[in-house]
C-alpha cells in the first residue's frame, strides 16, 4: 500500500485535533450537554477506514492501544460478537497503526474486541494499517468506539481521565469523546472523586447514567466507611455490574449508616436490554418499591406499561393464584 493512501483520510482528523471547525453539536435541552450525533461519529469512524487497503494481520503481532477505553466486564456482548464472527466472518475491518516503539508490530485503534476474537478462533484479523500519531490515534479510537461499542458512562468517564492523565489538552478529549468542555468537565470530576478501586469493583454499570453517577461521587468522599462495608461484602461480587451501583448507591443514600442487617432490607437491581435503550431500576425496602425508568426509551417505555396495567395486574393474579394453587 503506497505511503500516499497510509495518509489519505487524515486531513479532517488532523483538522479535528488541531480546533478546526466540527460538525455542530444538537442540543437535547438545557441541562443537557450538547453530543454529536451517533449518525456523525459512525460517518466519521468509517472515513478513518474509507478508501483504505484491508490486509489480513497475524493477531499476535499486535498490542493493545496506550490507552484503555473499556472496563473488563462485556462478557456476555463478547460472547455474542464470537459466535457472529465463527458463523459469518469478520466484516468491519479493525484500525492498526505500525507500533511507535517495536518494528514489525501493530498497535490498536480501534477493534480489540474482534482482535481478542481472533485470537481464540485461531484466525488472522482484517485490518487497515495507518500511519498516524498519538493525537490522531486516540481522537479516532474515542470517535469509533463513542459511535459503535456502546461504552457505558463510567467507561467514557474514565477514558477522559487517562487521556488528561497522558496531558492531552481538553480539545483532544472533547473531540474523542464528541463531546463539550462542560460535559468532559463532569465526567473527569465523578472519576476523580471516587476511588479508582471503588469504580473497578462496580465496573461499566451499563444501565447507570451521567446523573446517577454524579449523585454517587458527591456522597462516596462523605461515607467511606459505608463505601468499604458494601463494596468488600462477600455477595457484592455475586451481582451484575449495574447491580453493584445500585447496592451501593441505596447504601450512600440511606441517613445513616447502614448495619449489614439494615442495608439487607434494602435491596436494589437494574436491568437494561442489549442495546442499551432503557435502564430500569427497582428498590425495594420491607414496606415499597420503586421502579426508575431511564435512558432515550425510558419515558415510551413508561407509558408502554402504563397503558397496561390492567393486563399486567390480571396476569399477575393469574400468576400468584397458579402459585397457591387458588
Amino acid at each position: 500500500m503506497a505511503r500516499k493512501n497510509l495518509l489519505s483520510g487524515l486531513t479532517e482528523l488532523e483538522n479535528i485535533a488541531s480546533g478546526a471547525s466540527a460538525p455542530a453539536y444538537p442540543m437535547r435541552g438545557a441541562s443537557k450537554s450538547m453530543i454529536r450525533s451517533v449518525n456523525e461519529l459512525a460517518r466519521q469512524a468509517d472515513a478513518y477506514l474509507e478508501g483504505e487497503q484491508v490486509v489480513d494481520l497475524d493477531p499476535s503481532l499486535i498490542d493493545v492501544s496506550f490507552v484503555a477505553d473499556r472496563m473488563g466486564d462485556g462478557q456476555e456482548q463478547y460472547r455474542e460478537l464470537l459466535e457472529a464472527i465463527r458463523k459469518n466472518g469478520q466484516n468491519s475491518p479493525i484500525l492498526v497503526r505500525p507500533h511507535p516503539a517495536i518494528n514489525g508490530r501493530y498497535m490498536i485503534v480501534f477493534g480489540h474486541r474482534r482482535v481478542r476474537v481472533a485470537k481464540e478462533l485461531g484466525q488472522k484479523v482484517r485490518a487497515v494499517v495507518k500511519i498516524i500519531d498519538d493525537k490522531a490515534h486516540v481522537i479516532a479510537q474515542g470517535q469509533e468506539n463513542s459511535a459503535r461499542a456502546d461504552l457505558s458512562f463510567i467507561e467514557k468517564a474514565t477514558f477522559a481521565k487517562h487521556l488528561e492523565e497522558l496531558e492531552y489538552g481538553r480539545d483532544v478529549i472533547c473531540s474523542a469523546l464528541a463531546s463539550n468542555e462542560s460535559t468532559i468537565s463532569k465526567m473527569i470530576s465523578v472519576v476523580t472523586r471516587i476511588p479508582g478501586d471503588v469504580i473497578e469493583r462496580i465496573g461499566s454499570a451499563p444501565a447507570v447514567g451521567r446523573e446517577r453517577w454524579v449523585e454517587m461521587s458527591l456522597l462516596v468522599g462523605r461515607k467511606p466507611d459505608v463505601v468499604n462495608e458494601v463494596v468488600t461484602d462477600s455477595k457484592f461480587n455475586e451481582l451484575s455490574s449495574s447491580e453493584r451501583f445500585e447496592q451501593l448507591s441505596a447504601a450512600l443514600r440511606m441517613s445513616r449508616k447502614p448495619t449489614r442487617k439494615a442495608a439487607a432490607k434494602m435491596e436494589a437491581k437494574a436491568w437494561a436490554p442489549a442495546d442499551n435503550s432503557i435502564s430500569v431500576t427497582i428498590e425495594k425496602t420491607v414496606k415499597k418499591a420503586t421502579v426508575v425508568l431511564g435512558h432515550k426509551d425510558g419515558l415510551r417505555f413508561a407509558d408502554f406499561i402504563a397503558g397496561r396495567l390492567d393486563d399486567l395486574y390480571e396476569a399477575f393474579r393469574k400468576s400468584t393464584n397458579e402459585a397457591t394453587g387458588d
